[in-house]
């Protein structure tokens, strides 16, 4: 649906910051003894990993123009000094339309998939796993390792992000 203003296709995504603040709570919590309100309504990490998982299992897949755009750039981005050229994998921007999707769509897939791990462990009221548990235990984990099964020279996912350093 188009949008009326240029705002209105902007998706926040604050990785960082809700990394940091997964991290802290748990010490916060036993060390502490403090107590967060509103925990389940943080998202999922929007990360590589994560989103990899996505991909490398086929629940999320590429349509082949993106693909075959991907799959150039990485080549263009291989023939600068320096730069490897092992796996090829596609390779985008980290502001592309299509590593934005990757992210959003990860960001809904790993509340849909935490619904779905405690269904089937039968996990119900306190014993159920948070969403932080699942992305450190789970997705995160398991897309570390199928990519390390993947591409096991460079173990990175299986859609790359060109970034000078500033966007995660």
């Amino acid at each position: 649906m188009p949008s009326n203003q240029p705002w209105e296709n902007i998706v926040p995504f604050h990785k960082l910051t809700q990394w940091l603040t997964y991290s802290l709570m748990v010490p916060m919590q036993k060390l502490a003894n403090v107590h967060f309100v509103g925990v389940e309504l943080m998202t999922g990490l929007p990360e590589y990993r994560n989103g990899g998982l996505l991909v490398d299992t086929g629940l999320l897949t590429l349509n082949p123009d993106d693909a075959q755009r991907g799959l150039d750039q990485y080549q263009r981005n291989a023939q600068r000094q320096g730069q490897p050229n092992v796996e090829v994998v596609p390779l985008f921007t980290a502001d592309d339309d299509v590593i934005v999707e990757w992210r959003a769509l990860t960001v809904g897939f790993l509340d849909m998939l935490l619904v779905e791990v405690n269904e089937q462990l039968n996990l119900r009221g306190s014993d159920k796993l948070t969403l932080a548990q699942m992305l450190e235990a789970g997705t995160w984990k398991g897309g570390r390792e199928i990519a390390e099964v993947s591409r096991p020279n460079t173990k990175e996912p299986p859609i790359m992000i060109l970034s000078d350093g500033t966007v995660f």
